[in-house]
């Protein structure tokens, strides 16, 4: 079979929440229930040109997703920089090798839209993708923070 990287369009949402939802943080994190605000969320999305939102179809089925951001800033020399959030591979689809053909496809992308470093952030209890991560180059260089607003 098969798997093309896509633009994620509007029917694609339930499946990606599927996958949002598919672990022991997405299970608290995310409501299935309501959709309406994953479907705003989306059209914020898809309309920023800074934004790409991919999914990997095998046979017309979604199997695998991630977020990819283009941030702009000063710092770097005034250098683009890729954000990657939202990785996720369908449980049945899962140790083929589709999570690191993701990941190497933003990359591509990145340095096709000239950007000098991509980065990502991965929840600390999440020590499989974070060996995962390191296998292909990344390397844990910062602390990062966050703070809940709602």
């Amino acid at each position: 079979m098969t798997v093309n990287f896509r633009r994620a369009v509007k029917t694609d949402v339930p499946a990606i929440v599927a996958m949002l939802a598919d672990d022991p943080l997405g299970a608290t994190r995310e409501n299935a229930a309501d959709m309406s605000a994953y479907f705003d969320a989306f059209d914020s999305i898809d309309a920023d040109p800074g934004e790409l939102l991919i999914v990997a179809d095998r046979d017309g089925e979604v199997v695998g997703t991630l977020q990819l951001t283009f941030l702009h800033g000063l710092s770097r020399g005034g250098a683009i920089r890729a954000q990657i959030e939202a990785v996720r591979v369908r449980s049945d689809a899962r140790s083929g090798g589709l999570g690191k053909r993701l990941i190497e496809w933003a990359i591509d992308e990145s340095r096709r839209r000239g950007c000098h470093l991509v980065q990502l952030t991965s929840d600390r209890t999440r020590v499989d993708a974070h060996r995962f991560y390191e296998k292909l180059g990344f390397s844990g260089t910062h602390l990062g923070y966050k703070l809940t607003l709602v």
